[in-house]
């Protein structure tokens, strides 16, 4: 017996925010697109880059949780597999495009390198990264205050030197 495959793996970033659906039975549908770049050096030196830009289809819990977590710029993991359909427009004009039904996804950047758009080709990532809050400050508790009054500190917990730092 034959086999065969039919399995697409992309990385690339979104071109756009997922658009989020709902079909007349009440399944969630999901499209965005997704750019892939491809370089390479000619044998004369010279550098090129390509782009293709897919279109991406998920449903059902896997198109909520695209539309909800996913934004324009984001790098991402996509996996499934090609769908080819045809359509007649309202003019009577054949089309048909092909899309990438995805049955897994993996968000690889963090949410604020792309909305600070750190995550596209050229650009490198800060040496340190950017605090854009300022760190809680704690508030005292009757016992600590207490013992800041008799001069006494606590040391059950120690506020980490590092800002970055999470202590587990």
């Amino acid at each position: 017996m034959a086999r065969s495959l039919n399995k697409a793996v992309l990385i690339g970033n979104l071109t756009r925010d997922p658009e989020l659906r709902y079909t007349p039975q009440g399944s969630a549908v999901c499209t965005f697109g997704l750019a892939t770049n491809r370089q390479w050096t000619t044998e004369s030196g010279e550098k090129k880059e390509d782009v293709e830009f897919h279109r991406i289809v998920a449903w059902n819990k896997l198109a909520e949780l695209c539309a909800q977590l996913l934004t324009k710029g984001r790098k991402t993991y996509v996996e499934g597999r090609l769908q080819t359909r045809n359509w007649e427009t309202q003019d009577g004009a054949q089309r048909t495009t092909t899309e990438i039904v995805i049955s897994e996804m993996i968000i690889l950047d963090s949410k604020r390198s792309a909305e600070e758009g750190f995550d596209f080709p050229g650009e490198e990532m800060p040496e340190e990264p950017i605090l854009t809050e300022e760190k809680p400050k704690k508030k005292k508790t009757s016992k600590a205050k207490s013992k800041a009054k008799k001069g006494k500190t606590s040391t059950s917990k120690k506020e980490p030197e590092d800002e970055g730092e999470i202590p587990f």
